[in-house]
């Protein structure tokens, strides 16, 4: 079972309050040093034209020297009305963007929330501002409205610092919340995805709580087939044995698999060592079934014990050992026959996928591969089930690339299954 509780990333509220907390700060500073550029545009209004109205000036030049006195709550809440009649007197661009600034940093002092969103509103609608840094105020905006609980309005100013090209802080995340917040979880998981496709483009590693955050919400949600694209995204990000459990855990929810495919599923599980305790092992041992493939089974019961995860005086345990050493002779002996059948011009479909499935369950993975590209070329045959298999035996043979390119060829209920497996190839490829 997905151990969903344990890895649910909660929300980027926590976050997005602390960010804008400490940008504006840095936003406020912005103000002191913007003291010699407020009085060099007086200076030089006669000679440039002007940028600065005489009535702005006339308010802002003192309003500046007391500001630069005001360095606790009390003493900037007292400077609250002087800010209002500068911002009322602010016309042209540069007006509003002092007047702005000076709001930001009189409401941060202050601890006024209203009066820093003025500021930032007024910054913003003062249009001196393009690009990455009218992104950066947006961004700060929409993170006061998020933690106002103001979701239509932090998604307004969120899109609004994307679209002008920001992306830090976790940007296009925080959008994504706000559409976690009301429920509307599509369209979040949608922004979701597109970000992490984006930041991927951009030749990036996305954030893994991002994964993780829409893993949760999508599995909580019961969308599997997305909560499986996070999974599996966020095992090729972040390979670990905890990732690598979830995205084959959230792979078997969404696929409800037959036996055969949870066995290739298993198969990686084992590949990956990402058992997480005995519903795994007995999840493969069923699937296996002594019966058929009494090796396999003997080989993973003997792990599992090791492991510390199986314990040897289990009932399943020793029913499965007691079959299994049962048939493990003459499942042996039947290996040359079948071989011998199996290599005949004539030879049925399904002779010769029993002797690629017997030689791959004795890890016996060149004669498997050998016998799986046959098969592939014969009428009727299972053509997803062969190609995975096959990946599987070029895979353990060391053949990563191919095995990539053969697992990339399976479609159906498969599909998942070998996009896993095509992962940890890649991995392996580049010595993961």
């Amino acid at each position: 079972m997905f151990p969903i509780s344990s890895r649910a990333g909660g929300t980027f509220v926590s976050r997005a309050a602390l960010t804008a907390a400490l940008a504006l700060g840095l936003a406020g500073g912005m103000v002191a040093t913007a003291a010699p550029a407020l009085a060099k545009e007086a200076k030089d209004a006669k000679a440039e034209g002007p940028k600065l109205s005489k009535a702005f000036i006339t308010l802002a030049g003192p309003l500046q020297n007391d500001m630069a006195k005001a360095k606790d709550q009390a003493s900037a809440a007292a400077l609250k009305d002087k800010v209002l009649a500068a911002l009322a007197a602010a016309q042209t661009v540069d007006d509003k963007f002092f007047a702005g600034n000076f709001a930001i940093q009189i409401g941060q002092t202050g601890k006024d929330s209203g009066l820093m969103k003025t500021g930032l509103e007024t910054v913003i609608g003062s249009g001196k501002l393009t690009g990455p840094e009218l992104g950066k105020y947006n961004y700060y905006l929409g993170g006061m409205a998020f933690d106002a609980k103001d979701y239509a309005g932090a998604r307004t100013a969120f899109s609004n610092a994307v679209a002008a090209g920001y992306v830090e802080n976790d940007v296009q995340a925080l959008l994504a919340e706000t559409y976690f917040a009301t429920n509307e979880l599509p369209k979040g998981l949608e922004v979701l995805g597109a970000a992490i496709t984006a930041r991927k483009a951009a030749g990036s590693v996305p954030p893994k709580e991002w994964y993780i955050r829409g893993l949760s919400v999508a599995y909580k949600a019961k969308t599997y087939e997305q909560a499986f694209g996070f999974g599996a995204g966020l095992v090729e990000a972040y390979p670990s044995t905890d990732n690598w459990a979830d995205a084959i855990g959230l792979a078997r929810t969404a696929g409800r698999f037959q036996a055969q495919e949870t066995l290739d599923l298993m198969r990686l599980m084992d590949a990956t060592g990402s058992y997480r305790d005995t519903s795994d092992y007995a999840e493969y041992l069923q699937a296996a079934d002594a019966r058929r493939a009494p090796a396999e089974v003997l080989k993973i019961l003997d792990e599992g014990v090791k492991s510390g995860k199986l314990s040897p005086s289990d009932v399943f345990v020793n029913e499965n050992k007691t079959i299994a050493q049962a048939r493990l002779a003459a499942d042996k002996a039947s290996l040359p026959p079948l071989e011998k059948d199996a290599l005949l011009p004539t030879a049925s479909t399904a002779t010769v996928m029993a002797a690629g499935d017997a030689f791959l369950s004795y890890d016996q993975w060149a004669k498997a591969e050998g016998f799986y590209q046959t098969a592939l070329g014969k009428p009727g045959v299972d053509a997803d089930r062969a190609l995975t298999r096959l990946g599987i035996a070029q895979f353990e043979q060391g053949k990563f690339a191919d095995a990539q390119a053969t697992f990339g060829k399976v479609n159906g209920v498969r599909k998942p299954i070998a996009q896993l497996w095509a992962i940890f190839a890649g991995q392996k490829a580049k010595g993961g």
